[in-house]
């Protein structure tokens, strides 16, 4: 009888343990909801891993990010640094023109894990000094996508992409870039920040699906 009571809690005990281990796997399998393996909008993207890397100051790089991510899947994120910049839009000029004539690249406080298992990688930014700002050189210096298709996207005010969309190509030598797509933002320096709402928003995500279409990534 005192056998048959100890085999009794030890099977308890097993399916009490078999049932939380289970039940962790289950929470772990959902911890990444930005991630998908398979696009949404299907094409050329299908069951391929997508990364959407974006640096955003007034929020409208960030704005086209979240509308790709919406048409094609993928992980957004978002670059950060150590130092950030002065909120102050004179101040953050003055220091961009300096580490782009010093050819400083700040250092990242975000950092990428498991790189190597995304086929496409989106990269967003500003145009700043008429440049590819210093942070995005940073990424692209320090995570160098060799044998990825990199998919450039920007925000500017008006003036267009600068040398930017060059510059992608020339820090990734060894990736295949494809066309990329520029569409108006903000304009910081006359008080006009953030644009991406109502029917400024329509006419981005209306650009942004005719890219991707033109880009077979989406149907």
């Amino acid at each position: 009888m005192k056998n048959l009571k100890i085999y009794c809690l030890m099977t308890t005990i097993a399916v009490g343990v078999l049932t939380l281990s289970c039940s962790k796997a289950q929470r772990s399998s959902g911890e990444d909801n930005n991630t998908t393996s398979s696009p949404a909008g299907g094409g050329s993207l299908a069951g391929k891993k997508v990364l959407i890397v974006y640096l955003s100051r007034t929020r409208n790089t960030q704005a086209v990010a979240q509308m790709i991510q919406r048409e094609v899947g993928g992980r957004l994120v978002a670059l950060e640094l150590v130092n950030p910049y002065p909120q102050n839009y004179q101040a953050q000029v003055a220091q961009v023109v300096r580490e782009n004539n010093e050819n400083f690249l700040p250092p990242l406080k975000t950092k990428v894990d498991s790189l190597d298992t995304y086929d496409v990688v989106f990269v967003g930014f500003p145009t700043w000094d008429m440049k590819m700002p210093p942070p995005m050189k940073s990424f692209l210096n320090q995570y160098r996508l060799t044998g990825k298709t990199v998919v450039p996207f920007n925000t500017n005010a008006g003036y267009g992409i600068g040398s930017g969309f060059q510059t992608v190509k020339e820090l990734c030598p060894n990736s295949t870039v494809l066309e990329g797509l520029s569409i108006r933002g903000g304009i910081e320096r006359d008080g006009i920040l953030f644009v991406m709402e109502g029917d400024r928003e329509k006419q981005a995500q209306a650009e942004v699906k005719t890219w991707l279409q033109k880009l077979n990534f989406v149907k």
